[in-house]
């Protein structure tokens, strides 16, 4: 372990490969799902598997495959999109249930896919949303983020929606406790929320303009 050892660099350097498909889950039964989705994939795949314990959620039933680039909408909201990657969904959830105590909803997406992305989910929240927050426990230099921008970029919807992207930052990573680790970069669900609830300042107006 040590600075070096984070795991931080995989969604930058993968997503240039060919063909490649990137999942990461949200939780120990995603993860089973997404590993009989990549044992079944004729090509090339890879799962960002998460350090440490689970959350806990039933495991009994039979895994089932995922479909490939479908990212899942788990909490609707018409403020503001937080679009989280892997280990970054449920504190992004926590995080949507503080923005709602202060009448501002969210809507919580579990990307799955960091490629390919869910380009359909993507324009469509372009359209409906005036701001967009990205979070990945990764650099954000090449990172699910960046997937994201250049999506639009690809849909020439670029101008139209404005991304907030949250992840580690162009710096070596200190050893430490993760979750003190990850509150240091404003990757724990407090952090997810004070940055939301800045991004929603801009977005509350979007009610029925869109």
């Amino acid at each position: 372990d040590g600075p070096t050892h984070h795991g931080l660099l995989d969604i930058a350097y993968l997503r240039g490969y060919p063909n490649i498909v990137l999942m990461a889950p949200k939780d120990e039964a995603e993860m089973r799902d997404m590993m009989l989705t990549a044992i079944d994939h004729p090509g090339p795949a890879a799962i960002r598997y998460p350090r440490g314990n689970g959350f806990g959620v039933d495991i009994s039933g039979k895994p089932e495959k995922i479909e490939i680039g479908k990212a899942e909408v788990l909490r609707e909201g018409d403020d503001i999109a937080i679009l989280a990657y892997g280990s970054m969904v449920n504190p992004s959830l926590e995080a949507a249930g503080s923005l709602a105590k202060e009448g501002i909803e969210a809507m919580v997406i579990n990307a799955r896919y960091a490629k390919p992305i869910d380009e359909k989910l993507i324009g469509r929240l372009a359209e409906t949303h005036r701001v967009i927050v990205t979070v990945e426990e990764a650099y954000l230099a090449g990172g699910f983020g960046s997937a994201v921008i250049e999506t639009l970029e690809l849909l020439g919807l670029q101008d139209t929606v404005k991304i907030v992207r949250m992840g580690v930052p162009d710096r070596i990573v200190t050893h430490g406790d993760a979750k003190l680790l990850l509150a240091k970069y404003g990757l724990d669900a407090d952090g997810i929320y004070q940055k939301a609830k800045e991004a929603a300042a801009d977005a509350v107006s979007s009610k029925g303009r869109r």
